[in-house]
C-alpha cells in the first residue's frame, strides 16, 4: 500500500507500519567465514558427504553470467545446511574433469536430491543446476513466499531486512560469474546469500500459516519444481530494439537473417547476443542495406575491428535477405495465435473487452482482499482467453464449472481455480447479461 494513504488498514500484509523497524545489523560476512572453492571432484565427494550428515532444509543458490554469456548455466553454486556449513561449488573445473567430474556431481545429486532445498527466485536458478544433474525432491522458493504473504518488496536483500532485521551487502549480482579466478569480496558476497536463507525461510512458513497460506504456497511451489522448461518463443527476433519502426517486409527480413547470424555466433561462443553485435546495429544495417562491405563498414559500430572481422557473417545475412521471394518474407504485423493485443478488443469484439474490463476488476479486488499480486492469483493469459474464446450463456449450462476447467486447461493451481473461479464466473455473467430497457 503506498505510504501516503490517509487511511491504512492495519491487517493488510504490508502496511506502512510494517515499514517501521529498527536499523538492520549488517551481515558483512559469513559466521564461519568464506569457506575454500570446492572444484575438484573428490572435494566434490567430501561436501556431499558433509551436506548428507546435515540437518533440516538445503539453502541453495546460483551464480550465472547473464549479460555475459548465451548460456544459463551455473558459475558458481552456493549450499549450506545445518551441522555442515557453507559450500562454495565451482562446477567449471568439476564438469571438465569428464568422466570423474559427472560421477561426482552425481554422488552430490543423491546426497542433496532427497531435500528440501531453499531457493529465492527459484525459477532463475533450477534450469542451470537441473544441466548438472541436481535436482530438488522438494522446494521452498522464499521470493513467491514474500509475493503471497503480500510483501511489496520481494528482492532477497529486502526481505532479510524486513523479517529477520540483517543487512545484506549489494554489488556484485550482476558481476560476469564467468570471469576465473573469482575475487574474493565476490565469494564473500556469493556466501551471503545462503548465510541466512534457511532463517529466512522458517519466518516466511511462519508469516504464510498466520495468514492461512500455507497450501497456497505448497502448490506454487511444487508447480515451480515441476514445472518442464519453457519451450522457445517464436519469432524472438521481433524483439530487436527499434524494430516497432520497421514497417518494410523486406527490412524485416534483413533484421532477422542478421539477428538470427548474431545468435548462432553468440551460442558457438557463449557470449551474451548484446556483446556479439548491438541491437541498434542490426536495425541500422537493415535499414540502410549496404551491398558492399565497404558501405557497411562506414556504419557505426561495425567499422570496429571486432565487427571488421565478421563483416562476411553480416553481408551474407543480408544478401539472404534481399535473395527472398516475396512470399517467404516475414508479415509487417507480428503474428500472435490467441487473443489479439488487448488495445485491439474494443473494436473487433466490443463484448470480449466490456467481459475482459469486468474480470480484471474482480481480480483486482480479490486480490487486495487477500493480498496476494494479480499475476499470482491468475496467469493474465489465462483470463485473456477465458475471455476472448468465451462460448456464451446459450454455450454454457454450468458457468462456474466452464470457467474452472478453462482454468484447470491452461494452468491454474487448485487454490488458485478456488479463488479465482468464483469471482471471475460471476463477473463474465453480470458482463454478459443481456441488456434491460424500459419500454
Amino acid at each position: 500500500m503506498p505510504d501516503s494513504s490517509d487511511t491504512p488498514d492495519p491487517s493488510a500484509a504490508d502496511s506502512p507500519a510494517a515499514d517501521v523497524s529498527p536499523e538492520p545489523t549488517p551481515l558483512l560476512a559469513p559466521r564461519e567465514g568464506v569457506p575454500p572453492l570446492t572444484d575438484t571432484p573428490d572435494a566434490v565427494r567430501a561436501v556431499a558427504a558433509a551436506l548428507a550428515a546435515g540437518s533440516g532444509p538445503l539453502a541453495v543458490d546460483a551464480e550465472r553470467a547473464s549479460g555475459f554469456r548465451y548460456s544459463a548455466r551455473a558459475y558458481l553454486i552456493q549450499l549450506r545446511r545445518r551441522g555442515a556449513g557453507t559450500v562454495l561449488l565451482d562446477p567449471i573445473p568439476v564438469v571438465a574433469a569428464g568422466d570423474d567430474g559427472r560421477d561426482a556431481l552425481a554422488v552430490l545429486a543423491d546426497a542433496i536430491g532427497d531435500l528440501e532445498w531453499v531457493l529465492h527466485s527459484a525459477d532463475q536458478d533450477l534450469p542451470g543446476l537441473a544441466e548438472l544433474g541436481l535436482t530438488p525432491g522438494s522446494l521452498y522458493d522464499t521470493e513467491l513466499a514474500g509475493r503471497l504473504a503480500g510483501f511489496e518488496r520481494v528482492g532477497l536483500a529486502a526481505m532479510v531486512e524486513r523479517v529477520l532485521g540483517l543487512s545484506l551487502q549489494k554489488g556484485h549480482g550482476a558481476a560476469d560469474w564467468s570471469t576465473r579466478p573469482l575475487p574474493d569480496t565476490w565469494l564473500n558476497y556469493a556466501a551471503l546469500d545462503v548465510e541466512v536463507l534457511v532463517e529466512l525461510r522458517d519466518a516466511m512458513a511462519e508469516e504464510l500459516a498466520s495468514q492461512g497460506k500455507t497450501d497456497w504456497a505448497a502448490q506454487e511451489f511444487e508447480h515451480i519444481r515441476l514445472a518442464p522448461p519453457p519451450a522457445p518463443k517464436p519469432d524472438r527476433w521481433r524483439r530487436t530494439s527499434g524494430i516497432h519502426t520497421v514497417k518494410n517486409a523486406r527490412t524485416l527480413a534483413a533484421i532477422r537473417e542478421l539477428w538470427t547470424a548474431r545468435d548462432d555466433l553468440a551460442r558457438k561462443r557463449d557470449v551474451a547476443p548484446s556483446r556479439v553485435l548491438p541491437d541498434s546495429a542490426i536495425t541500422a544495417a537493415a535499414q540502410q542495406n549496404p551491398s558492399t562491405s565497404g558501405e557497411l563498414r562506414s556504419l557505426p559500430v561495425f567499422g570496429g575491428p571486432r565487427q571488421r572481422r565478421q563483416s562476411h557473417v553480416w553481408m551474407s545475412a543480408l544478401e539472404r535477405a534481399r535473395g527472398l521471394p516475396e512470399d517467404a518474407l516475414p508479415p509487417v504485423a507480428q503474428p500472435f495465435t490467441g487473443p489479439p493485443p488487448i488495445s485491439r478488443w474494443a473494436r473487433r469484439d466490443p463484448a470480449a473487452a466490456a467481459r475482459l474490463a469486468a474480470v480484471r476488476e474482480a481480480v483486482a479486488a480479490l486480490s487486495e482482499r487477500v493480498h496476494v499480486p494479480v499475476e499470482n492469483l491468475c496467469a493474465p493469459d489465462t483470463l485473456r482467453r477465458l475471455c476472448w474464446e468465451w462460448p456464451g450463456p446459450p454455450a454454457t449450462d454450468d458457468l462456474p464449472a466452464h470457467v474452472d476447467a478453462v482454468l484447470a486447461a491452461h494452468g491454474a493451481r487448485p487454490w488458485q481455480r478456488e479463488l479465482v473461479g468464483p469471482v471471475a464466473a460471476e463477473a463474465l455473467a453480470t458482463a454478459d447479461a443481456p441488456e434491460v430497457t424500459d419500454e
